[in-house]
């Protein structure tokens, strides 16, 4: 209600309840808040609405609910479809209950629906990786995405692996496993339109694509991060505080119009504010927009920005030409197979100076 008097009622293309487990609110719960969001934004008709979920939290009862409430795309946070590497990860859930999950969605009459899955992970071979692809294949999402494993500071699992419990991740082998997907998504008719995501036609993630072309979005809840109008900012990450501060200076907070760095300060639950300069949103532009198939594209980057990418990085693009990570094609750069796999290397490469 808040961000929705601010922003002066703004549209909303797209809603996503993420960034945990929102599955395990009850259905009742769910509902309000979208009630909540369609009073203070305007959302637009068939808008995608995607929860995540975990496979243990899916029901009957919810789902019919869910859908009831318009959510249109569940994302199912299934990570492998083999039960030892489940256990390792600490995920309640087993492979045969993510399968019921994910079928028992497709039976309510959820057309849209996405599996995460993890690779390179301890002790995963490529066997292990093709009988979980495969079996994802069998279960026909629309929509797969597939991540490497990032040992976070704090972690379970990376305290397994500093302690020498579980064996370092391999990245070659990870990245052989990376491959193999490529190969085995595309020969099932799925299309690779980002470095991390697959989808049949049409089945594309509309709220991320959002992310991947560096446009706006609007992050409400403890921790979520927002980009807005030049702005970058993050809310505090403990429900308790986010909750207290909210409680605290909501009153004072209603009626501010317009976003300024001083503004956002005065904002209840946020933590931190960033403001992006040009040259700073034109390297983001670059990273996010080369993960995605249809690259970053050349006209596209003039209307943003008054000039081209060849014009602000001709020493980089050169190199990474050379270097067979980057190529041209219809007027947008993209990167080319060797680049997907080393796309950290060459997204740095925009922010050196």
């Amino acid at each position: 209600e808040l961000w929705g008097e601010t922003l002066g009622r703004p549209r909303a293309g797209t809603v996503f309840f993420g960034g945990g487990t929102p599955s395990y609110l009850s259905e009742t719960h769910i509902g309000r808040l979208i009630d909540v969001i369609r009073n203070s934004f305007k959302v637009v008709l068939q808008a995608e609405v995607t929860l995540e979920a975990n496979p243990d939290d899916v029901s009957g009862p919810k789902l019919d609910a869910w859908l009831g409430r318009e959510v249109n795309r569940l994302s199912l946070g299934v990570q492998s479809f083999d039960d030892r590497l489940l256990e390792m990860l600490g995920r309640r859930h087993s492979s045969a209950g993510a399968i019921k999950a994910h079928r028992a969605a497709v039976d309510a009459g959820f057309l849209n629906t996405n599996i995460d899955l993890m690779y390179g992970l301890p002790g995963q071979s490529m066997e292990d990786w093709r009988r979980t692809l495969e079996q994802a294949n069998i279960l026909a999402p629309p929509h797969v995405s597939m991540y490497c494993l990032t040992l976070e500071g704090g972690t379970p699992i990376e305290r397994l692996v500093s302690s020498g419990r579980l064996a370092e991740p391999d990245p070659d082998l990870a990245a052989d496993m990376y491959l193999m997907a490529e190969e085995f998504m595309e020969r099932e008719g799925y299309l690779h339109y980002e470095i991390s995501n697959w989808s049949k036609p049409g089945f594309e993630s509309r709220h991320n694509l959002v992310y991947w072309r560096n446009q706006n979005y609007l992050g409400v809840g403890p921790g979520a991060h927002s980009y807005l109008h030049g702005f970058r900012f993050f809310n505090f990450r403990s429900p308790a505080a986010y909750v207290r501060r909210l409680g605290s200076d909501l009153a004072g907070s209603h009626g501010m119009r317009g976003l300024t760095a001083g503004s956002l300060d005065r904002m209840p639950a946020v933590a931190g504010v960033e403001t992006i300069d040009r040259r700073l949103e034109m390297a983001e532009t670059m990273m996010m927009g080369l993960r995605l198939k249809e690259g970053v594209d050349s006209l596209d980057f003039g209307r943003r920005f008054g000039s081209t990418p060849y014009a602000e990085y001709t020493e980089v693009i050169g190199e990474l030409d050379d270097l067979g990570l980057l190529e041209t094609d219809n007027g947008a750069l993209k990167l080319t197979r060797r680049g997907r796999i080393l796309g950290n290397e060459v997204f740095s490469r925009f922010f050196e100076d």
